[in-house]
């Protein structure tokens, strides 16, 4: 059941950034006292909600309430920083521990208040989100990526404030830092507002609220019961649409017939009158009656077709017509059965071969980034990089990444992999193939050089980039946009790659576009070999074989 005290409320809120472009527009619509999951295509604006709802950001117009202080999930974390610093408890803590080493002064004690096991709280929420024991007094940057997402959320429900706002807080988690991350949204009390794609996170939500086209529509239950209630009132709206304009058909062909049987009835009154069968006041009579129950009839078959068409316009608004990114992978003649990698340690190895699917995956950390990139950097060839990803060369091992800390450096030891095609088609988390300084036209251009500016429009339009967008600097594209890019620039490359090389291609997508992802590699005839920690979407892709990289070596799941 919907909870019914509304937590955040707001009435007819716009938001438009400095250059005058609108991203929210009359939003109304509230979030109850519980757990709620908002969801909504890419740039449909549930970030920018989210600022406002923050104060991060100011409305141009509308009326914003809250029950409470709200406090936000921190995207962005300063390696130098403490985690104390990072959980928001590092004053009560150094006071703390101040006076505990004989300190007296005064400001120690302000700083403390009534906070004085602040150390020990601080170090159970951490243990409690399977945090070291040592985390509170390590910098961020001692921590994988994964964990310093976690110590940022425990932050936030440490802090406890009524009202918590969390943005896609599970992209880039490992399995067991996402479960970690469940276990903490269902212990949570007061009022949580969820972004995200994570579909099993969702499941998690006591509420599901919809950003759709400035729409904020509230649901009660979660993803899966709001998708139920979608698919069925869509088909119902579906239904509706074709009996509505099949009634606007009848009442047309009605109409026409109506006309055709009066205008046959006016030829019989002329040629009546012409020869004069009867007195002229009585023709007379009937002309005029006749005229008054044609003009009759007309007004109620018009009435009736213009009843129909109104019927038909409120059916089509019920149906959603969104556009969609429409990905059709090119056939890349591999034959079944052929050899096109072999990933493995020093106790054994596994082929990938046309037209299977394999997934890898693995803790944050155990060098799944780094074995792609050393596999899709070895089909390149020492000396270059593949023209579909512009990944590193050959024998670099690039640990920036999310996936890349310094255990994973390491522990990538054992572990190999080994092209035998150099048509490969890689997908980085980071999105760094792209030419920044080019535009998505060039880009596309770059990718398949033999197909004309046209067609390399049309296909761009396939993935939502169209008009002056393809024109502008990949620097100045959104992340979304940035992201639909490289997708098109991989699966468009001419000669189309053999072997598709995807890491966390899920975690920029929406919901509607992880379907048309699923839907694509399920009709591709090359091989594919994804990194993802998203179970749900490696669930739908059915893969041949699950090898698992932890502390260097890969076993298969079963």
């Amino acid at each position: 059941m919907p909870i019914s005290t509304s937590a955040v409320t707001l009435d007819r809120i716009t938001f438009t950034w400095p250059d005058g472009t609108p991203a929210l527009t009359d939003v109304t619509g509230a979030f109850g006292a519980g757990r709620t999951g908002l969801i909504g295509r890419n740039g449909s604006g549930k970030s920018t909600l989210l600022a406002l709802i923050a104060g991060t950001q100011t409305p141009a117009s509308g009326t914003l309430v809250r029950t409470g202080t709200v406090d936000l999930l921190r995207q962005r974390l300063d390696a130098t920083e403490r985690v104390a610093d990072v959980l928001g408890v590092s004053g009560a803590l150094d006071a703390v521990r101040a006076i505990a080493a004989g300190n007296v002064d005064q400001r120690h004690f302000d700083a403390v208040g009534d906070d004085w096991d602040v150390e020990a709280r601080a170090t159970t929420a951490l243990a409690e989100a399977g945090l070291p024991h040592d985390a509170l007094d390590r910098h961020v940057g001692d921590l994988s990526g994964g964990e310093a997402m976690l110590a940022a959320i425990v932050g936030v429900r440490l802090r406890a404030h009524p009202i918590a706002l969390l943005d896609e807080p599970t992209n880039n988690l490992d399995r067991d830092a996402r479960a970690r991350v469940y276990d903490l949204v269902r212990a949570w009390r007061g009022t949580l507002i969820v972004v995200s794609h994570d579909t099993q996170l969702l499941e998690l939500m006591d509420e599901t609220a919809e950003l759709y086209a400035n729409t904020l529509a509230t649901f009660g239950g979660p993803y899966s019961a709001w998708r139920e209630a979608m698919d069925v009132e869509q088909a119902a709206a579906r239904q509706a649409e074709s009996a509505a304009r099949q009634l606007v058909r009848r009442e047309k062909r009605d109409r026409i017939h109506q006309e055709q049987v009066l205008a046959t009835r006016a030829a019989m009154g002329r040629k009546a009158a012409i020869e004069k069968r009867e007195p002229k006041i009585i023709m007379g009579g009937k002309k005029r009656a006749a005229q008054v129950s044609a003009g009759r009839l007309r007004v109620e078959a018009s009435g009736k077709e213009a009843s129909a068409r109104a019927a038909l316009d409120a059916a089509e608004r019920r149906v959603r017509d969104d556009e969609s990114v429409h990905i059709d992978l090119p056939d890349p003649g591999v034959a079944a059965g052929r050899r096109i990698a072999t990933i493995g340690d020093d106790e054994r190895s596994w082929v990938i071969q046309g037209p299977e699917r394999v997934a890898l995956i693995g803790p944050n950390g155990a060098g799944k980034t780094t074995l792609l990139e050393r596999l899709v950097a070895g089909a390149a060839g020492a000396e270059g990089e593949s023209p579909a990803s512009g990944v590193p060369k050959a024998g670099r091992i690039d640990s920036s990444g999310p996936d890349d800390t310094p255990t994973g450096r390491f522990s990538l030891l054992s572990a190999r992999a080994e092209a035998h095609t150099d048509r490969i088609g890689y997908l980085s988390q980071r999105v760094d193939g792209l030419d920044d300084g080019a535009s998505p036209l060039e880009n596309l251009r770059r990718a398949a050089p033999g197909i004309g500016d046209v067609e390399l429009r049309n296909r761009l339009a396939r993935f939502l980039l169209r008009g002056d967008t393809v024109l502008r600097p990949v620097r100045a594209l959104s992340g979304g946009e940035r992201f639909r890019l490289a997708l098109a620039c991989l699966v468009m490359a001419d000669p189309p790659p053999q072997l598709l090389v995807l890491d966390e291609p899920t975690n920029n997508l929406d919901l509607d576009t992880v379907d048309q992802v699923v839907e694509a590699l399920a009709a591709y005839r090359g091989a594919v070999l994804v990194v993802s920690h998203d179970d749900g979407f490696l669930r739908r892709i059915v893969p041949d074989l699950v090898l698992e990289l932890r502390e260097g070596a890969l076993t298969e799941v079963g």
